[in-house]
């Protein structure tokens, strides 16, 4: 496994419409593997393949709480994380309730910056696992949210899309004076 250079905006290939995956083979695994590495490194809890520059339709997701998320009365020593990883390959939304959900979101392709962003609450997707196998579920929540926001990647859209132009520009700004910052 390695660790893979996230692109960052604004790159010009997180613009891409990532292609589907025809047959899923094990070189799609061995970058589902790499993607997983990096998603913890960054640290993060979803990363899209064109977040790594390949233009497949491949997320991933772990909603798993970092070590600092434990609560302050519980001994480090007696938490175990165990990592719960989530492959979704040509995924699909099929239905999108109504309801929507506001989140603040985050994205490694957009550094430190945060926003609240309206999706749908709920949604029934459909799509293959690293196997290869078909799957479809309903699912709310952070799940909801996040796999909305990595499906968004494979269709060349970033959080910060979803903003007015004024909050866009805003961050954008506050984005550029912090790389220069260092």
């Amino acid at each position: 496994m390695a660790i893979l250079s996230i692109i960052e905006t604004p790159d010009a290939r997180l613009k891409q419409i990532s292609t589907p995956v025809a047959t899923v083979t094990d070189a799609h695994r061995t970058l589902i593997a790499d993607m997983l590495e990096t998603m913890y490194d960054a640290p993060g809890i979803g990363l899209a393949a064109i977040q790594v520059g390949v233009a497949e339709r491949i997320l991933v997701i772990d909603l798993q709480p970092d070590a600092d998320d434990t609560p302050d009365d519980a001994a480090s020593e007696d938490i175990v994380r165990i990592k719960q990883p989530r492959v979704f390959i040509n995924p699909e939304i099929v239905w999108a309730s109504d309801e929507l959900s506001v989140y603040s979101e985050g994205c490694l392709s957009v550094p430190e910056m945060y926003a609240d962003v309206s999706r749908p609450a709920r949604i029934r997707v459909q799509w293959l696992d690293d196997q290869g196998a078909s799957n479809e579920a309903e699912i709310d929540g952070l799940l909801a949210t996040c796999l909305q926001h990595e499906m968004d990647h494979l269709n060349g859209v970033l959080f910060i899309d979803h903003l007015s132009r004024l909050k866009r520009g805003m961050l954008l700004k506050k984005l550029e004076k912090l790389r220069k910052t260092g």
